[in-house]
């Protein structure tokens, strides 16, 4: 336990700061547009109506969508930039409307005796509508910082470090402490910025400026002290610094320490970015904004090159090394000796009792059941992916099953309890072994191969050395070691580090 909490500390800088500094970089942007256009439309009712309504909609898209149509929106950028476009939109509403609301609510008779003292319109907001606007003005400050403090949390697919790292690896592989740990330093975080501005919110309403001191003062010792990270880093940013991308499963998690290590040992500065999404990471590596990554031979074989058939493994791992070489300037160095493949497994006790041991044969028995239809649960890719589609085809399967998406985690658990009657497992999972699963043969070679590749972006590959670093890795991990790493994480409770350091000392140990 000690040493597990000590690791989700070792990360707590550099997830911190990129929390701070996305979040309250947002929120300064989205004052400085919300605030002159709250001024604006409290002149104009009808103005008012019709930019509350555009940030109300804004506000309805669901936060992980928005943020997600941000990368395509931009190009395919990941990232920081697309994460704080996002938050922007996200922080609009509560300033704005708070600021028309606080500034239509002035008493009319003060207005008057402003006009009746000789004040310009600029003269009358200086000083008399903002300062008796702002206690309601803040109050919605106030509500966009809790709301863009906990959005940030959802950063982590499209490529942005923040303190929700913690809790989609939490959640992906398992591991209630860091999910834990990664709600409260979130919701910490929000309590602390929200009580700060409620000062300054107090100081507002009672003119007192000993409680303005105090509030500003606080934030500074919050802002200057979660920053420290990120700007000794953007201060001394060496030119061997390395970005190394991952996925957002434990295998991923894993291996991506694995690369980071290589590259220290290499003399470069690595710095990672785990937990995104499969094409984010793909469009990122194209676009030389992260140097390396770990895919997957029959992802880019079928949802890149589409290509309906499959091939032999090293037919694949060919046509795939020429598809990103000539395409997108990628290197793929090869594989890293195992496939990680979709595969169909099912209750050891179930297949014995149904003589179970090819897809085929649970082709034969679901066509064959006269009961209620099977249960086929798969992660949230698989029932849209053309392996799907081509496993469907070849085996007959058009009726006697459901398909039910489910997250990866949760899957094993739900086939070895009987709550789902298949699962679409991944093959070097070591919770397959220790939910007595059993692996169907896929006998008619419907899925494609799915060798773990070391890829590398196009800026990558001419840096001197980075290849070099990682070369080594190639053919150097099998399917046992890989499935053993991954039992370390999701079934024995072990940390990442800690599974990736035992995965590294056995490499070395390879001749």
């Amino acid at each position: 336990m000690t040493g597990r909490l000590q690791d989700l500390f070792d990360d707590l800088p550099t997830y911190l700061g990129g929390h701070l500094t996305l979040s309250l970089s947002a929120l300064a942007v989205g004052l400085i547009i919300s605030l002159p256009l709250g001024i604006l439309a409290s002149r104009k009712p009808r103005f008012a109506e019709w930019v509350l309504g555009v940030a109300g909609v804004i506000q309805t898209i669901p936060s992980l969508a928005l943020l997600a149509l941000m990368v395509p929106v931009l190009g395919g950028l990941i990232g920081f930039v697309p994460a704080f476009l996002a938050l922007i939109l996200y922080s609009i509403l509560p300033i704005l409307a708070n600021t028309i609301i606080g500034l239509q609510g002035v008493d009319p008779v003060l207005k008057e005796a402003s006009r009746g003292l000789g004040m310009s319109d600029g003269q009358m907001l200086r000083r008399v509508l903002l300062p008796l606007a702002a206690p309601v003005i803040i109050a919605g400050i106030r509500t966009a910082t809790v709301l863009v403090v906990g959005t940030a949390t959802l950063a982590t697919p499209v490529g942005e470090a923040t303190l929700g790292n913690y809790i989609f690896q939490g959640l992906e592989t398992r591991d209630n402490l860091a999910t834990i740990f990664g709600c409260v330093a979130a919701a910490l975080l929000a309590v602390v910025l929200d009580q700060l501005i409620r000062l300054l919110q107090k100081s507002a309403e009672k003119r007192d400026r000993t409680l303005a001191i105090i509030a500003l003062a606080g934030l500074a010792v919050v802002v200057l002290g979660g920053l420290y990270k990120p700007v000794t880093r953007l201060l001394g940013r060496h030119a061997n610094r390395a970005v190394v991308a991952s996925g957002p499963f434990t295998e991923q998690h894993i291996l991506s320490r694995v690369l980071a290590a290589r590259l220290q040992d290499g003399g470069f500065v690595p710095y990672r970015r785990p937990g995104m999404g499969e094409t984010i990471m793909f469009e990122a590596l194209r676009r030389s904004q992260v140097d390396c990554c770990v895919d997957y031979s029959g992802s880019v074989w079928a949802i890149l090159m589409k290509r309906p058939e499959p091939a032999r493994r090293e037919d694949t791992l060919r046509g795939i090394t020429e598809y990103l070489r000539d395409k997108h300037g990628i290197e793929c160095l090869g594989s890293l000796g195992f496939e990680n493949k979709y595969t169909l497994a099912v209750r050891a006790d179930w297949a014995a009792a149904n003589g179970l041991t090819t897809i085929s044969d649970l082709a034969r028995h679901i066509r064959g059941n006269r009961g209620r239809p099977l249960i086929i649960g798969g992660d949230h890719m698989i029932f849209s992916r053309p392996e799907w589609k081509r496993l469907r085809d070849l085996y007959g399967l058009q009726r006697g099953f459901e398909t039910i998406p489910m997250d990866p985690s949760l899957m094993y658990e739900a086939a070895a309890l009987g709550k789902v009657d298949v699962i679409t497992a991944y093959s070097t999972d070591g919770r397959i072994k220790a939910s007595n699963l059993v692996v169907l043969t896929d006998d008619r070679e419907a899925f494609p191969p799915y060798d773990a590749v070391l890829l590398v972006s196009p800026r990558g590959r001419e840096r001197p050395g980075l290849v070099e670093s990682l070369r080594p890795l190639v053919n150097a991990i099998d399917e046992g070691e890989m499935q053993q790493a991954n039992l370390r994480v999701d079934v024995d409770n072990w940390s990442v580090r800690q599974a990736s350091d035992e995965l590294l000392t056995r490499i070395a140990r390879t001749p």
